[in-house]
């Protein structure tokens, strides 16, 4: 089993930049695959991004891309996200979850963080 703890979140201005970290506790984040997800008022959870075991594969939803930048140490079992350009759709509470293999879907993964908040003013 593992733990994982975001955070990183806060309140910014559209076109400002923020970075999410996510600490995993338990078993090492490095047998895990990572993702992050987000979720906004009134909205279903939705994948963001996904990085593999050992950091070689990623995988963004295509409104982050050229954004967003996953990446991990699994030295610090931490997983993190770069998020720049900033846009207030980009409001959401923001999730780190572990996964056997770098699924897309939320049903993919086994265990999840309590989410860092996010928002985004224009």
């Amino acid at each position: 089993q593992v733990q994982l703890v975001e955070s990183g979140g806060g309140l910014v201005q559209a076109g400002d930049s923020l970075k999410l970290s996510c600490v995993a506790s338990g078993r090492t984040s490095s047998d895990y695959a990572m993702g992050w997800f987000r979720q906004a008022p009134g909205k279903e959870r939705e994948f963001v991004a996904v990085i593999s075991r050992n950091g070689a594969r990623t995988n963004y939803a295509d409104s982050v891309k050229g954004r967003f930048t996953i990446s991990r140490d699994n030295a610090k079992n931490t997983v993190y996200l770069q998020m720049n350009s900033l846009k207030p759709e980009d409001t959401a509470a923001y999730y780190c979850a572990a996964s056997t293999y770098i699924y897309t879907h939320i049903m993919g993964y086994d265990y999840w963080g309590q989410g860092t908040q996010v928002t985004v003013s224009s």
